[in-house]
């Protein structure tokens, strides 16, 4: 059987050329970003800026439906969740090409009314799909599937349109608390489509494939 999704490969490299055009990366050595971590890094990615760009946006969509579909099954997912703030819209427009329901997942309990964290309809027993706009070492969404655990749901599987694929450790992580990590490209893909376009300098992506290759090593080299 022939799927119509585009392969892996092509799928990251369209991608990445995507997150290219409308300025979505940044890259810059000289004045590291700082992260939510504290850390520093010669790299940030906006992919909420994706939502501005009604063809970037729907191709990017239809890739993550596919590629779900393609992983998981075409008739395994009963619910859609999206995690607050930046999973809720991707999370919608995910739902809507698979026909399926959609819920959100908050980040802590909103302190009045029902005080709950799932937000529309969920059911015992249902599959659920968690979908991000990104995931760096997988933490986050783990807080997520757990709150849709304790509904009697079962969360096995998260999609991401970015992941960060720095940390080695982080599909063990996931795989450890029962989820498969699924995504549309990476870091290296990015890396590999600005150096193929010329974009940025060359010592400046020289600079982020050492932060690639050794993100720790360069945050220690970077306080």
């Amino acid at each position: 059987m022939t799927l119509p999704f585009p392969s892996r490969e092509e799928i990251a490299r369209l991608t990445a050329r995507m997150f290219l055009e409308i300025g979505a990366v940044h890259f810059n050595a000289a004045e590291p970003f700082t992260y939510a971590s504290g850390l520093k890094g010669p790299t940030y990615i906006d992919c909420r800026k994706l939502l501005s760009f009604p063809r970037i946006r729907a191709t990017l969509m239809d890739f993550m439906a596919g590629t779900v579909l393609r992983d998981a099954g075409f008739e395994f997912f009963e619910n859609v969740a999206g995690g607050e703030t930046a999973g809720i819209p991707f999370a919608a427009l995910v739902a809507e090409r698979l026909a399926l329901p959609m819920t959100y997942v908050r980040k802590k309990p909103k302190g009045y009314g029902r005080n709950a964290r799932i937000e529309g309809v969920m059911t015992e027993g249902q599959e659920v799909l968690l979908v991000e706009d990104l995931t760096t070492d997988g933490g986050s969404k783990l807080s997520f599937v757990d709150a849709i655990r304790e509904t009697g749901a079962n969360c096995g599987h998260t999609a991401v349109i970015f992941y960060y694929d720095i940390f080695k450790d982080t599909p063990a992580r996931l795989a450890e608390h029962g989820v498969q990590l699924h995504y549309l490209c990476t870091w290296w893909d990015v890396l590999a489509e600005a150096r193929a376009q010329g974009k940025f300098d060359a010592a400046t992506l020289d600079e982020v494939e050492a932060f690639l290759n050794d993100p720790r090593g360069w945050q220690a080299a970077h306080p």
